[in-house]
């Protein structure tokens, strides 16, 4: 086996615990209602989390189900001959799990900015209070 062809395998398996981490995140938020995952930014969840739930589990949600996609094909190529989604060779799979990975990271680096916006100036009292309360619950 040379270097390439371990590089190979260590890419395509790393998929797994990605797609199950991004899948499990999605049914944290849609089913159970768990919004600690939400929007975090320095390990803190925003005011609202609520608010960012859907964009965040809608994001988990494609992640994971790309990166499931793209392990069923996979396999399913080498055993039985079937293109599924035209994923099988090496150049398709790993460009389309790179955007996959890219674009979540951007899209979660947006929401988390939106979700924590920053303040000019000094903190009010609202601010203050808000942030007090929250550190109580």
């Amino acid at each position: 086996m040379s270097i390439s062809e371990a590089i190979k395998w260590l890419l395509f398996l790393a998929l797994f615990p990605m797609s199950f981490i991004w899948l499990r995140r999605a049914w944290r938020i849609f089913i159970k209602h768990d919004y600690s995952e939400v929007a975090l930014k320095r390990g803190e969840g925003p005011l609202n989390p609520k608010k960012w739930a859907p964009a965040t589990g809608s994001i988990n949600l494609v992640a994971g189900t790309i990166a499931a996609l793209i392990i069923l094909s996979v396999p399913v190529y080498v055993a039985t001959g079937f293109s599924v989604f035209s994923l099988y060779k090496y150049d398709s799979w790993s460009a389309a799990i790179g955007v996959t990975l890219w674009m979540k990271i951007f899209a979660d680096f947006i929401i988390s900015s939106q979700a924590h916006p920053f303040e000019f100036g000094r903190k009010n009292e609202k601010t203050k209070e808000k942030q007090q309360t929250k550190g109580k619950e």
